[in-house]
């Protein structure tokens, strides 16, 4: 199965390009693996790219699958390779229904991402089974389940897609957080 990541470097245009990592969402230890002297963390990062020259705007909404990524890495060689990592949250039940929202939340490694995958997985559980209940409708416990997400651990809600290409603007904006 893995713990897949995608990992975006930021090129001198303000452009990315887009790789995989299949076992780099499993304990964000590639915040610390990837530097100059191992960009691609010595082979836990594929050489090959999914894409090139993509524009920030674009990587959430065409290329980070929440159903698929477990995390993303935001990677600066301009600036020492700095590094901002955020654990992808999948907001939709597994049921084939809307399978496309997702968050991303700025996370350390370590305790810190620990913690915010067991408040997530926690208050997703529950509030599934509060809509199996019939204590909320499915669009009401997304609706909490977003805010909290945003409100309580700084997430940017998106919506992922997968028209790779498409031109028409999205109404989700992810925050340049200086890199």
């Amino acid at each position: 199965m893995g713990h897949r990541a995608l990992v975006a470097y930021r090129r001198p245009d303000h452009l990315y390009d887009l790789r995989y990592s299949h076992w780099g969402a499993n304990d964000l230890s590639l915040a610390t693996s990837i530097t100059a002297e191992t960009p691609l963390a010595d082979g836990a990062v594929a050489a090959d790219l999914l894409a090139d020259a993509i524009a920030r705007d674009r990587i959430l909404a065409d290329y980070l699958d929440p159903c698929v990524h477990e995390a993303l890495y935001v990677v600066d060689p301009a600036d020492d390779y700095a590094i901002a990592t955020y654990r992808v949250c999948w907001l939709e039940w597994g049921d084939g229904h809307d399978g496309g929202r997702g968050a991303i939340v700025d996370v350390a490694p370590g305790s810190a991402d620990r913690d915010l995958r067991t408040w997530f997985r926690a208050t997703k559980t529950v509030l599934g089974d509060v809509v199996e209940m019939g204590g909320l409708s499915r669009r009401a416990a997304l609706a909490y389940l977003e805010a909290r997400v945003c409100e309580d651990q700084g997430g940017t809600v998106y919506t992922y897609d997968g028209s790779i290409g498409a031109d028409e603007p999205r109404p989700d904006h992810w925050r340049e957080s200086g890199g």
